[in-house]
């Protein structure tokens, strides 16, 4: 390092970084499954549960979209909640970062958010693979049980 001294700051920073982007990650998601789980508004999204099944089905054409759309609010909602609590964090991290594909995929090749393009999916679905590398790490449920996949 340039700078060696540095390395006091950064061994923490290192395992406190981690552990709020996981937080951070799994509430994020957290919040985009449970209005389609309460049928409640999430930002201008009237029926965000409706925004998926006509994704799902109409967009995508996937047959069985109300049942793909209620496992895709119920991996968001469980799977953020869990991965905050650091719980399962490498069995749900894949399976966000396939959505978080699958989204880029249907929304692309629009690149702004602003225009429901895909940079907010991308950023997601990269840290989605890094957990899914990493797991929980410190301060976590799996780390706390001494067992994780």
């Amino acid at each position: 390092m340039l700078l060696p001294g540095l390395e006091r700051i950064y061994a923490p920073g290192r395992i406190v970084s981690h552990v709020l982007l996981r937080i951070a990650f799994g509430l994020t998601i957290a919040t985009h499954g449970l209005p389609k789980l309460t049928g409640s508004a999430h930002g201008s999204m009237a029926d965000p549960f409706g925004g998926s099944v006509n994704l799902i089905g109409g967009v995508l054409g996937l047959p069985f979209a109300t049942q793909l759309a209620t496992f895709v609010a119920l991996l968001e909602t469980v799977g953020g909640l869990t991965i905050a609590m650091g719980l399962a964090t490498r069995l749900f991290a894949p399976m966000l970062g396939v959505q978080m594909l699958v989204i880029c995929l249907a929304l692309g090749p629009t690149y702004p958010w602003i225009d429901r393009g895909i940079e907010y999916p991308i950023v997601l679905g990269f840290i989605a693979l890094h957990l899914s590398m990493h797991g929980a790490g410190a301060w976590s449920l799996d780390r706390l049980m001494g067992r994780e996949l």
